[in-house]
């Protein structure tokens, strides 16, 4: 077999786990027998559509068949595989179309106006609708009923790029991540070694696939093992109860308000959860009332530490340690190094807090045509810059202390204070501001914005959240403006955003 990266592994795993269950979405099954053929469908009709190795493949939409089936078509073909937020604005998704260069884009019906819009003015040149319903009447499927089974075995190297991630970025300006076929592999080895995932595992997907954290922590390990994975669309408590009964789920990956709102359920205590083996909580720390509600079920929390560029798992927690080494992210995965440096790139001693340095074969390597990114974002030996800061204990357990980017996750989400900036600031009235992340009981943290006006202007915060509405996605919209008459800044005129947080950083609206 001439592919090695991921094109070959559906292929393989039909060999060996045929009849098996591979995905499942509501009354929508496939085994992996069938998932190859329709994945031997699809490429035939991207390459009949002018799709080689190289050509940029973007899809926009959630959890379903169609996305898993367009990456490893591209995986076939030596394509390159360009998942998009469907929670983005147009004028976003325009941005990483074009950037990207994305030729061909496929699109979920519940997309289709996002889709018209973000491919104004950008390089696809090629579309494809899929239904929301799985295998429902749409030109996806109409493509792929007419089209051939024979299977496209092409030279794809571990080394060659398969998917390019977008990931905001300090600068305002989303980045892609290169992802190698590599760099998902050894990411899904460094899950199967330090995670119990077999071949009888069936893993509910509720955070969507086009977060490396759900597909590379959760979709591609479960493949490779040839394990079941089931799809939905959008996380609801109660039905996420209704599966994980309904299919004895095995595992289950969330952040801590998705936990929380499972326990919140009324149909929590009648539901039948004893399928449940493995918990993953990324984002934050479980709170003590959640992780006792889960506790109380038998049930206990792996979490861990990692990002897009890591593909994405740095460190895991083992569930035996939540109590123990509790605030800790773990220990690095298997086949990942990780430690902590000075300013220089020095490696400082266990408790001593310094940025975080990771290297493994699961690291990327650059950013898309971003020659000054990658080159400023590594360490001599190949140590990629985390951003973040943090310490070892004595035991080489990883602890976070603060973050260097000043980003902020809300509900899972990455938010970058530069990127919304730089939106804001396009309103003529605003002279400077600065955005934080503030607590948030159910989220964690939203975004704040604290604003300079300039001299006789005037705006108020329904104004300015009506400005942002379309241009940023929902998430990144700050919840709260404060209007100051200056910021805090250092003697070079950097804003001081610790002064920030200490003053407007309280959960409570100011």
């Amino acid at each position: 077999m001439l592919n090695n990266g991921l094109g070959s592994w559906i292929h393989k795993r039909r060999i060996k786990s045929r009849e098996r269950l591979a995905l499942i979405q509501g009354d929508y099954e496939l085994t992996y027998d069938q998932l190859a053929v329709r994945i031997d469908r699809l490429t035939n009709v991207l390459a009949a559509r002018g799709v080689t190795k190289g050509t940029r493949v973007a899809f926009l939409g959630g959890n379903h068949p169609a996305f898993l089936e367009t990456m490893f078509a591209c995986g076939q073909l030596g394509a390159i595989f360009v998942p998009l937020n469907i929670r983005l604005a147009p004028r976003e998704l325009n941005y990483a179309l074009n950037d990207s260069g994305s030729e061909l884009l496929i699109a979920l019906e519940a997309q289709g106006e996002q889709a018209v819009l973000a491919m104004a003015d950008s390089p696809v040149r090629d579309y494809l609708e899929a239904a929301n319903t799985p295998g429902g009447v749409s030109d996806y499927e109409e493509a792929m009923t007419g089209a051939e089974t024979t299977r496209q075995d092409l030279a794809v190297r571990l080394e060659d790029p398969a998917i390019i991630l977008y990931t905001s970025g300090t600068t305002g300006s989303p980045k892609g991540a290169v992802l190698t076929h590599g760099n998902l592999t050894w990411n899904s080895m460094n899950v199967l070694v330090d995670y119990d995932v077999t071949s009888q595992s069936v893993a509910l997907l509720i955070a969507p696939m086009f977060h490396t954290a759900s597909l590379g922590m959760g979709a591609l390990p479960i493949l490779l093992k040839g394990g079941t994975l089931v799809l939905q669309e959008r996380f609801e408590p109660a039905a996420v109860l209704a599966a994980i009964e309904k299919y004895h789920v095995t595992s289950l990956s969330g952040v801590p308000t998705t936990y929380q709102l499972l326990a919140e359920d009324p149909a929590w205590d009648n539901t039948d959860i004893s399928s449940l083996k493995m918990l993953t909580c990324g984002g934050s720390a479980v709170p003590i009332r959640v992780l006792e509600a889960y506790e109380a079920r038998g049930l206990g929390f792996t979490g861990g530490y990692g990002m897009t560029e890591t593909s994405p798992g740095a460190t895991s927690l083992g569930a035996e340690y939540a109590r123990s080494k509790m605030g800790s992210a773990g220990l690095p995965h298997f086949f990942t190094d990780v430690r902590i440096a000075d300013s220089l790139g020095g490696e400082l001693p266990a408790g001593e807090v310094g940025e975080i340095l990771i290297a493994g074969p699961n690291v990327i390597s650059e950013y898309w045509q971003r020659p000054e990114a990658t080159g400023g974002s590594y360490h001599q030996g190949g140590w990629f810059r985390s951003g973040d800061m943090g310490y070892l204990d004595d035991d080489g357990f990883l602890y976070i202390s603060d973050r260097l980017k000043d980003m902020i996750i809300s509900g899972g989400e990455n938010i970058y204070p530069a990127e919304v900036e730089q939106v804001i600031m396009e309103i003529p009235d605003v002279e400077s501001v600065a955005v934080i992340g503030v607590p948030d009981e159910k989220w964690g943290e939203v975004p704040r914005a604290i604003l300079v006006l300039k001299e006789g202007r005037t705006l108020n915060e329904r104004e300015l959240f009506e400005h942002l509405d379309g241009r940023l996605a929902r998430y990144k919209i700050p919840r709260t403006a404060i209007f100051v008459e200056e910021l805090p800044r250092t003697a070079s005129g950097k804003i001081r955003k610790a002064d920030l947080r200490k003053r407007f950083g309280e959960a409570a609206a100011m």
